[in-house]
């Protein structure tokens, strides 16, 4: 658990004055960590999008697509999708003291 609240704490420091982040982008973040917190903190994150975006309340996949590829690109994730439904995609969460 304070792993996560780290984390969290770290990252919301870290987009205080980053105007590109909206408020999905956080809840896909918070959903990361949720789900990272379910997974014994295991590292890297395998994560399916249907259980991201459950927790998240994504209805559309296109969505979770571009949040988690922003989230990749500015540096707060880092994300390896993959191309099989029946495979998980890889992602590594970047460390608090690389914030």
């Amino acid at each position: 658990m304070m792993e996560q609240v780290q984390q969290l704490s770290a990252f919301f420091k870290a987009i205080e004055g980053d105007g590109r982040i909206a408020p999905m982008h956080i809840c896909v973040y918070a959903a990361l960590l949720h789900y990272w917190s379910q997974h014994q903190y295991a590292v890297p994150i395998r994560v399916f999008s249907t259980d991201i975006m459950k927790i998240a309340k994504l209805m559309n996949r296109g969505t979770y697509l571009k949040y988690m590829a922003d989230l990749s690109e500015y540096g707060y994730i880092r994300y390896e999708p993959s191309r099989k439904k029946n495979a998980a995609s890889i992602v590594h969460l970047i460390s608090v003291c690389d914030f």
